[in-house]
């Protein structure tokens, strides 16, 4: 059975909603970040950069969430848009455009927003500017189309949710009036009752919730010890 190293941040919950929409059989590994399960010797085999999302499907391994998607959705068949080359060069461009742009941008607003131990105005505005300018790439893009590629869901959609569910978190509660076609997008894919279930998944464990000396040891480990 497909193996699924994971944990509730977006990365990880953009293939968990894969595979709940699939009906792939899996098993859910927990890697809790927050006690540095990520650097234990046996998942770093898994994934020798030490992040979550990660998958073992028999002899093959994938790690990085948006390498995961385009992998099971080439497996199954399902998910992905029709059309010939010039749709899966689209299905291609914005697939990278979320992994390149969209998860590294809003990450790092994240953490000078919320998780940096001091304040670092420039780092802030840069990545909050950054941040906001990718996400309304996607909402311009999403003028005038039910979908990001082609006229049907699919794991591109998948991919841009596993972030856009954050917004608020990495923006500011009133950023989604400035990006109501990636609202509509976000609500469209929340509906489905796949999304509830990955959303659900971390529910089945226990996870460490303090953002304390041991977790920012583990998770941010450029950060010397006081």
């Amino acid at each position: 059975m497909l193996k699924f190293y994971f944990n509730g941040s977006p990365n990880p919950t953009k293939v968990a909603l894969f595979l709940e929409e699939s009906g792939l059989a899996y098993e859910p590994v927990q890697i809790d970040t927050r006690r540095g399960q990520q650097f234990n010797a046996d998942f770093l085999k898994v994934n020798p950069n030490g992040k979550v999302p990660a998958i073992v499907d028999g002899e093959a391994t994938v790690f990085d969430s948006n390498a995961i998607l385009l992998y099971l959705a080439e497996k199954t068949g399902k998910f992905l848009p029709r059309g010939g080359d010039a749709v899966r060069a689209e299905l291609l461009s914005w697939l990278m455009f979320v992994a390149t742009g969209i998860g590294p941008f809003a990450g790092q607003a994240v953490h000078f927003k919320h998780f940096s131990p001091e304040k670092v105005p420039y780092a802030n505005d840069r990545y909050q500017y950054e941040a906001m300018r990718h996400f309304t790439v996607l909402n311009d893009r999403l003028r005038g189309r039910d979908w990001i590629v082609g006229d049907a869901y699919s794991i591109v959609d998948m991919a841009a949710w596993g972030w856009a569910r954050m917004v608020p978190f990495i923006l500011g509660d009133d950023a989604w009036a400035k990006l109501p076609e990636l609202k509509r997008l976000h609500d469209a894919v929340s509906a489905r009752p796949a999304a509830a279930r990955a959303i659900a998944l971390k529910d089945r464990f226990t996870w460490k919730t303090d953002m304390d000396e041991e977790a920012r040891r583990h998770m941010f480990k450029h950060i010397k010890a006081g």
